[in-house]
């Protein structure tokens, strides 16, 4: 039944039968009205910490508009750019991956949306009305935020995880260094990819420049003048934010303080010192969105509590066992990115790693490689809104449809399993990174 209520979900997600949050309530509902779960536990996770993360990002984002720090950010990058189309979709994508090194993803996403939504009004007037430009802009974006989070163990919290689980199965530690040495690679060859598929190919830009525009931005940008005490209050908060996040990799003593505390933290400040109102949590907040997340959580949930996940785990990957090893890394990586399109990455790859990892001891396959398999594949939702926030973010856009991200989407996977062809054949073993154990 869990199953079941997972391919329904899916369908009505891409072909938004109903709003996208709409269908997240009906996914609580049916798992209570038909005793997939009781109805407190189907309902949890509309308040899990992850939602409430994402929450606090969204109103960290809406802080850098707030304060006037969009506008800055924005004409800034466009004077560095200049006017091409095409330099600034590189410019935006190449800004968003690396912010994702510091910060996580979902943070990044929102802090950079509004940016985007300036860049795409000195494009075009009708920011509503959707453009190739516009499109590129924003699936792009979400694209290389799940690209640029690869990179390093603060982008998302799938890469904490990952390794933990990798320690307790194969008694081997990772340090951040040889994760980012591993990843690094990969994460910025996926962000390159995409600029050029989106700028030359798929979604090439109907303007090859738009005249007068680094004038244009450069003379508004110079009319901002200083930095205000608003911008510098959320200078503040998002730094420090950023701060605690980041040492909870280094600080035991932070390591079980749960990621949405200081981000939620920084959402009360606002509100105390009278940044935000009640009007801005009303109005401004898209509830739309935090509703997938909430529903996609409950899904993944009850895929993992049912038994479900693991037995499609169990199920897809025994049919390779046996299998040439290339065939069975491309069976890990198709079945991590299915499954990170629907459910949380961090539970696709709880369920994927430790059934991978045992079928790869005998196939002799080196564990590390099975590792960075997982991750490459948790981190590049392609198909889907709530395979990451990122996704669901650039959806508020309005620059395209749900099935017009699915569309997209499809032709990016298989990119990114010859992408991962040449990195297990060819990349990591250079690197050092052997495919097979010797």
């Amino acid at each position: 039944m869990a199953i079941g209520l997972f391919l329904l979900a899916g369908i009505w997600w891409v072909f938004e039968v109903i709003p996208i949050g709409v269908t997240s309530i009906m996914i609580g509902v049916t798992q209570a009205a038909f005793f997939i779960r009781p109805a407190q536990e189907a309902f949890a996770a509309f308040a899990d910490s992850s939602v409430l993360f994402i929450l606090g990002s969204l109103m960290l984002g809406l802080a850098f508009t707030k304060s006037g720090l969009t506008n800055r950010i924005a004409f800034k990058m466009l004077t560095v750019v200049g006017q091409n189309p095409k330099k600034i979709l590189l410019g935006t994508f190449v800004i968003t991956a690396g912010l994702t090194h510091f910060m996580a993803h979902t943070a990044v996403a929102a802090t950079m949306f509004p940016v985007l939504v300036i860049i795409l009004k000195m494009y075009q007037d009708d920011v509503t009305e959707p453009s190739k430009f516009g499109q590129a802009l924003f699936i792009g974006m979400a694209y290389t935020a799940g690209a640029g989070s690869l990179a390093t163990m603060l982008g998302a919290a799938r890469g904490p995880v990952a390794v933990s689980f990798f320690g307790e199965f194969t008694g081997n530690e990772v340090t951040f260094l040889e994760y980012s040495y591993a990843m690094a690679p990969f994460g910025w060859a996926m962000v390159f990819i995409i600029w050029l598929l989106m700028a030359f190919v798929i979604f090439k830009p109907e303007k090859n420049e738009i005249e007068g525009l680094k004038e244009k931005a450069a003379e508004t940008y110079s009319k901002l003048g200083p930095l205000t005490a608003k911008e510098y209050f959320v200078m503040f908060l998002a730094l420090s934010v950023i701060t605690v996040l980041a040492l909870q990799n280094f600080i035991p003593a932070l390591a079980e303080l749960n990621r949405a505390v200081p981000i939620l933290i920084a959402t009360i400040l606002m509100f105390l010192t009278g940044l935000f109102t009640v009007e801005d949590l009303e109005k401004e907040v898209p509830w739309n969105i935090v509703l997938l997340f909430a529903g996609a959580m409950s899904m993944g949930i009850a895929l993992w509590e049912t038994g479900a996940a693991e037995w499609m785990a169990i199920k897809w990957l025994a049919m390779f066992d046996g299998a040439p090893w290339i065939v069975f890394i491309l069976a890990i990586g198709f079945l991590v990115i299915v499954l990170t399109n629907f459910i949380m990455n961090v539970a696709a790859i709880a369920i994927t790693l430790p059934v991978a990892l045992v079928i790869a001891g005998y196939l002799g396959l080196n564990p590390h490689m099975i590792l960075w398999v997982s991750l490459s594949a948790a981190g590049l939702p392609f198909l889907l809104l709530i395979g990451a926030a990122p996704n669901a973010i650039a959806y508020q856009s309005r620059q395209f449809t749900t099935m017009k991200f699915f569309m997209t989407g499809i032709p990016f996977t298989l990119i990114y399993l010859a992408v991962l062809v040449l990195f297990t054949v060819v990349i990591w073993p250079i690197m050092g990174i052997n495919p097979l154990l010797n």
